[in-house]
């Protein structure tokens, strides 16, 4: 799947949604097609999937002090790690287990992993996305007793505890950061328009200038797939503009890797001709020369914050409200005021 994505320019995610024909996520024709297309120039096949249902005489012994954290993908991005890791801190003093299951979002895999957990009578189960969205709640868990808690994602009648990042919010952070540098030329390089965390952060990025009296120019915006190689190319095409920013938000700091590469190819300084922020904060943000800042994204916070629900939250049938954690800014080297272009 790595290799699909690069050839077909697009997240690691986003083929393992198509290639397991999840209609839960609205992906564009023109997307699925690269990826099918890359995937049969490189031989790839999609294995059958056993689909028996398991007897019930096969049950394995109940375990009814384990929780269960259910997600769609953990490997391609160190997000769900992180939040998993949040949710063994937070129950490290509490006596029970964490069960760990990924799906690949395969819509044959998912349901018989929450009917083993079920069966397991675990004590709650948190349904986890690697990408921040919209999700209709399987109807397994609806009909079941066990609580579900949704981390990364929501569902549109709110009937269970859900927590997602502040993008909108972090994404007008990480804009401002810009503008209080004295930015006025600022430009976004974004995610994959599909997902919930790059129209955030997108919206985030225009409310600022809006906030700050800076007109929205639409060549500033350079649409990305969260991988170096595509911050590096938007770049190039933002420098070439006649009058390129001073200033990049790149919406993951793999993205921002990228851009540091095609900078200084153009004998550009960071932050002296261009300053930079990221998002995620990732390990390398802070290994980046210069250190780059960055947004926090909060997914230890959220994988704490499932489980403090789980324990101590309301119950009973009702609307949860929808919780937005903040993304907070780290700020480091890659940030300065502009240079006259007087």
């Amino acid at each position: 799947m790595h290799d699909i994505a690069r050839v077909a320019g697009c997240s690691q995610t986003t083929v393992s949604i198509v290639l397991n024909r999840n209609d839960s996520v609205k992906i564009s024709d023109e997307t699925k097609a690269r990826v099918l297309d890359a995937a049969k120039t490189l031989g790839y096949s999609v294995p059958i999937q056993n689909t028996k249902p398991s007897s019930k005489d096969q049950r394995s012994p109940i375990l009814d002090n384990a929780i269960a954290f259910v997600v769609d993908d953990l490997a391609s991005s160190p997000e769900m790690v992180n939040a998993f890791s949040g949710v063994k801190q937070a129950i490290r003093e509490t006596g029970n287990l964490v069960l760990l299951a990924e799906t690949q979002n395969d819509p044959a895999v998912e349901p018989s992993t929450l009917q083993f957990f079920l069966d397991q009578k675990v004590v709650g189960i948190i349904y986890a996305t690697v990408f921040t969205r919209r999700v209709v709640v399987p109807e397994i868990l609806r009909q079941s007793n066990t609580p579900v808690l949704l981390l990364n994602c929501f569902s549109d009648d709110l009937s269970f505890p859900a927590v997602i990042p502040g993008e909108i919010a972090g994404g007008h952070s990480a804009t401002n950061a810009l503008i209080r540098a004295g930015h006025e030329r600022i430009a976004t390089i974004t995610g994959e328009p599909f997902m919930e965390c790059a129209a955030g952060r997108t919206t985030g990025y225009r409310n600022a200038l809006a906030s700050a009296d800076i007109p929205f120019d639409e060549d500033l915006v350079v649409e990305g797939n969260w991988l170096p190689s595509a911050g590096y190319a938007a770049t190039r095409d933002l420098m070439r503009l006649p009058n390129p920013p001073t200033g990049i938000f790149c919406q993951n700091d793999r993205m921002a890797i990228g851009c540091y590469e095609a900078l200084k190819e153009l004998g550009l300084a960071i932050p002296e001709d261009v300053s930079v922020i990221g998002f995620d904060d990732d390990e390398t943000a802070r290994h980046l020369s210069p250190p780059l800042t960055s947004m926090i994204l909060p997914t230890r916070a959220m994988g704490r914050w499932v489980i403090e629900q789980l324990f101590h939250g309301p119950t009973g049938d009702q609307r949860h409200p929808l919780v937005k954690l903040e993304c907070e800014l780290v700020e480091r080297d890659s940030i300065t005021k502009p240079k006259s272009r007087g």
